[in-house]
């Protein structure tokens, strides 16, 4: 890199004046011209020219206090900068040390309260003054004698250990309890307070308070060590025992007891011990819930474990929540285990669910049908107790009454609302997450019960839907059965345990759970009835397990507790249980729990990443079959397409506010006038010109015209403005869009315009108003110019020549072909049109006679057209004659007319003169004038009501279809078909399921 020659000057200066002493003498000063060089300066390539040196001598000037201050200056930004970089490490490095530091918040509980404010209330210095160290240490207590006071507590309490380390085993307790065993151990650990040699402070009552609890600590370290070394100890010479094996020889140790002591003697033994440890499990258990409930309420590294346990089974569900709605046509179908709870109606089967959820969450009735579709409740571990649906944000805490209630309610309400008219039970399933303490996480599946007989009220179809129902369930073979079987009622009455047989005859996923226990014991004459159930020798069905439970007194307002107590006191009393009948780890609902939990992670384990394979091809064959047929499109769901179609219609609503009001006009008054004509020729305007003068003709037009506009006008003005309105919108909605256009969207687009136009309704007070209008329209004759004269003939003779055409369209149906049709085209009469065509000659003879004639024939004129017809053999009645003079003279009638408008287009002058000496009279001229000028204004009025309020309200109707028809999923798959839109939906499902069941698949692999 160069550098400009006055820095290098500078530089060589700097060296000369340390190596040379100072001299008054001139130096060559290097005055060239700098240029600086930098690689973003590109110049041009060319020869590079010397630079021009002048060499010149400066008089030597001394700088060395500047250059001394300079470096001074330096030396103190560095200072400034370590200082600054000094204090940031040291505050990093005290707050590291401070994170090391333990929290010593969680142990102020071994000191009370008051302690702390001691040296408020209490002058110790004052005490200390008034006794001598001798005086004082008689006030304080023997801590020798404490001591050993301590170790006689602590022997009488070493049976208790030995007993609860039998315990144990027994309580699936076991990680909570050894949780709580090492934090134990580590407050036991902290011996902050002390000093080295393990003395206690010089003064102050803390620290003898302190001593104490030290040495409490120190005896539970040393029962704590010696317990560990006999343990481990004893598992080196003996194998491990499952907890089950273990509650088995305890429940053979408590037979053995019994049997060895005899008679009545042993009865009272064995229930004195099954007291004793019934007592300590239930103490256990409430120590478990309310230690599970505590560390789950802490956010701290002991409980991450249990953090992912909680969000594993929400993954598990949100994947089936999916799959309830999939339906797939590649046949990947929902294989992944789920427990589903079958039983006959009134068996028990949801108050089992209840028990093992700890809550009375579901709707309840004494006989009848309760359970009207499937509800699936997802179960896991939460601080709380509470309930959520899938579809609400609402938490409904499940140790509320209140919250219960509504609950239930809720349940009922979606029950019923999934249940279709005319039907019974439904398919939809209604889904339930629900948190709490000890819940163990599973999900299940509660279904309809079966029925044997459908009773009145219900649909004749109850029962095969019913067990339709239960068989699309069952038939998963991943799928673990809860099969529930009424224990008060005879066995062969039964109709669940046949179908499970049908679903599952191995029994490889089937539990078989016996209700009602203490109804059946109570009841049955042979109580190895039970014990043959149990052991499964009376039904032909096969199982995992089988369990007895009892799910309370049949009250439904009993509580959760309440049941668990009579449960435990029934099966502590009962025979069943006694005599062996029935084993221990067979009865309660909580071994029921904790079984079907670990079948049910089995069964996940075995099946999840098969059925994520069986997706993940699923998803290849469906993507590429979309490349195939639509490789040009994007993958738009039905949602998606409806949000692309409701942009399309709002925008063509609004183009619809950007037509003109020159084409409003135009065609309002068009429609207008087709829809009011009929009515103006027929009923005025003809009548009228049957007058014999104009004060005749004017008075009969101004009489029908108020009538028109007090009854029919304004009506039939908004209908017309209503259907402009409607064909416009239609006109929009249909456009082409050339090659945007999708049809796909077409039915869509129709039923949001139908439904619109079906809501829309017209401001009523609109026809009023425009009846004001069209009435002082009316009631103007003044003609301003010729140019407004020469517009009303126009409409008059286009009206006219309109209506000529008709009438002689009509003419020519009733007499058929003519003369050049019949010979060129080779048709012919018929022999009725043959009669009309002679009948239409003799009335055109009558009016060739008489050309004024009036618009009605007189009954001799009828005959005389008879009686000529019948001298040419024409056979005709009066009816046929009228119908035709009817025509006839309408036709003859227009004709004049339109002669009469070509007289009237030179009528302006006399127009302006009121036809004062003229012959002239041109009223129908001002008639139609009137007409024409009325249809503008109301034309103009209903433009600037449609502009001004109604295309705003069909907007506003138009959100509002589209926000009720997003919301309605039925009508958008009604609306929104065909293979397309099912392949998009098909391809979003599978891959979501697949993400999610990859998601699920590593959390299980983090789990384990």
């Amino acid at each position: 890199m160069k550098f400009p020659t006055q820095r290098l000057y500078s530089l060589s200066r700097t060296v000369h004046h340390l190596y040379t002493p100072r001299v008054n003498s001139r130096r060559l000063h290097w005055n060239s011209a700098v240029r600086p060089y930098s690689t973003f300066k590109r110049f041009p390539l060319r020869t590079a020219k010397p630079l021009p040196l002048k060499v010149e001598y400066y008089p030597y000037r001394n700088f060395i206090l500047a250059r001394l201050a300079t470096r001074l200056l330096r030396i103190r930004y560095l200072v400034l900068g370590s200082a600054v970089g000094g204090g940031y490490t040291a505050k990093k490095t005290y707050d590291q040390w401070k994170e090391m530091m333990p929290d010593l918040t969680e142990y102020k509980w071994i000191i009370p309260d008051f302690i702390w404010d001691l040296d408020e209330h209490i002058n110790f210095e004052k005490i200390r003054e008034i006794f001598s160290d001798a005086e004082l240490a008689k006030l304080l207590p023997d801590f020798d004698k404490v001591g050993e006071s301590l170790n006689h507590l602590k022997s009488l309490l070493s049976p208790g250990e030995s007993l609860y380390n039998e315990v144990k085993g027994v309580s699936h307790l076991l990680l909570l309890l050894d949780s709580a065993e090492s934090s134990t151990t580590m407050k036991a650990s902290d011996n902050q307070g002390f000093d080295n040699n393990g003395k206690q402070y010089k003064k102050g009552v803390l620290g003898e308070l302190i001593l104490i609890q030290q040495q409490i600590q120190e005896h539970e370290e040393a029962e704590r060590r010696v317990a560990e070394q006999l343990s481990s100890g004893s598992s080196q010479q003996k194998r491990k025992v499952s907890d089950k094996d273990k509650a088995e020889q305890l429940q053979e140790e408590l037979l053995r007891t019994q049997e060895d002591s005899g008679g009545q003697i042993g009865d009272t033994l064995y229930a004195l011990t099954m007291l004793k440890y019934q007592k300590i499990l239930e103490r256990l258990e409430k120590e478990n819930k309310e230690l599970r409930k505590q560390a789950l309420q802490k956010d701290d590294k002991g409980i991450h474990l249990r953090k992912m346990k909680k969000s594993l089974i929400d993954l598990y569900s949100e994947v089936l929540d999916i799959l309830s709605d999939y339906d797939s046509n590649y046949n990947t179908q929902d294989h992944l285990p789920r427990v589903v709870v079958v039983g006959d109606q009134s068996a028990g089967k949801t108050s089992v669910l209840e028990m093992i959820a700890q809550a009375r969450i579901f709707p309840r009735g004494s006989g009848e049908m309760m359970t009207r579709a499937p509800v699936k409740v997802t179960l896991s571990e939460g601080p709380h107790h509470m309930a959520m649906f899938k579809d609400s944000s609402r938490e409904f805490d499940l140790t509320k009454d209140e919250d219960l209630a509504a609950l239930r309610n809720e349940i009922e309400i979606r029950m019923r609302n999934s249940v279709k008219e005319g039907q019974t039970v439904s398919a939809e399933t209604i889904s339930l997450n629900v948190k709490g303490p000890g819940l163990q996480r599973m999900v299940l599946v509660d279904l309809p019960g079966v029925i044997s007989t459908v009773t009145s009220g219900m649909a004749a179809d109850t029962k095969d839907i019913i067990f339709s129902i239960s068989k699309a369930y069952m038939q998963n073979p991943n799928a673990i059965i809860l099969c529930i079987q009424d224990g008060s009622v005879d066995a062969e009455r039964s109709i669940v345990t046949d179908l499970v047989s049908q679903m599952d005859p191995q029994g490889r996923r089937t539990i078989f759970v016996l209700t009602k226990v203490d109804l059946a014991e109570k009841n049955l004459a042979s109580p190895s009835r039970i014990q043959q159930i149990v052991e499964g020798k009376l039904f032909p069905m096969k199982a995992l397990g089988y369990f007895a439970v009892v799910t309370g007194r049949g009250n439904t307002n009993e509580s959760i507790d309440s049941i668990k107590d009579y449960e435990g006191d029934f099966f502590q009393n009962s025979k069943l249980l006694k005599t062996g009948m029935l084993k221990a780890h067979q009865v309660t609902t909580k071994n029921l729990s904790l079984a079907v939990s670990d079948c049910f992670w089995k069964m996940v384990r075995e099946s999840v990443e098969q059925q994520a394979d069986a997706f993940k091809a699923t998803r290849f064959n469906l993507e590429t079959e979309w490349k195939n047929n639509y490789p040009r499109l994007r993958e738009l769901d039905r949602n998606e397409l409806y949000e692309k179609a409701k942009n399309e219609i709002l925008d063509e609503v609004i183009s619809l506010s950007q037509v003109t009001p020159k084409h409003w006009e135009e065609i309002l008054q068009r429609k207008l006038w087709e829809r009011v004509s009929t009515h103006v020729i027929e009923n005025i305007y003809l009548p009228a010109a049957q007058s014999v003068n104009s004060g005749t003709f004017n008075t009969t037009v101004d009489i029908k015209l108020k009538q028109w506009t007090d009854k029919q006008l304004p009506h039939k003005a908004v209908e017309v403005a209503w259907e402009t309105l409607e064909d416009e919108f239609a006109r929009f909605m249909s456009e082409h869009k050339g090659k945007d256009h999708d049809d796909i969207f077409d039915k869509l687009k129709q039923a949001v315009k139908d439904e619109s136009i079906k809501r829309h309704r017209w401001n009523e007070q609109a026809e009023d108003s425009l009846r004001v209008i069209q009435h002082n329209a009316l009631e103007d004759r003044s003609i301003s110019d010729k140019q407004q004269w020469d517009a009303a003939i126009h409409f008059l003779e286009e009206t006219l020549q309109a209506r000529l055409r008709d009438t002689e369209s009509v003419i020519h149906d009733m007499v058929g072909p003519d003369w050049q049709e019949r010979w060129f085209y080779w048709k012919s009469r018929s022999p009725e049109q043959h009669v009309r065509n002679e009948t239409k000659s003799e009335l055109e003879r009558l009016l060739k006679i008489s050309e004024e004639h009036t618009a009605y024939l007189a009954n001799d004129e009828v005959t005389t057209v008879r009686k000529n017809l019948e001298a040419k053999s024409v056979d005709v009645d009066t009816i046929l004659i009228k119908d035709t003079w009817h025509q006839v003279y309408r036709k003859h009638f227009l004709k004049k007319s339109l002669n009469h408008c070509n007289l009237c287009r030179r009528g302006f002058y006399y127009y302006q003169r009121h036809f004062v000496d003229s012959e002239l009279e041109c009223n129908n001229v001002i008639l139609f004038w009137r007409i024409q000028r009325m249809l503008a204004i109301t034309a103009n009025t209903l433009r600037q009501q449609l502009t001004n309020t109604e295309v705003r309200r069909l907007e506003k109707n138009v959100k509002e279809v589209l926000e009720d028809f997003a919301e309605d999923n039925g009508k958008k798959v009604q609306l929104l078909t065909g293979r397309r839109v099912q392949l998009a939906e098909d391809l979003k499902r599978v891959r979501e399921i697949q993400e999610k069941l990859e998601v699920f698949i590593e959390a299980l692999h983090q789990e384990k």
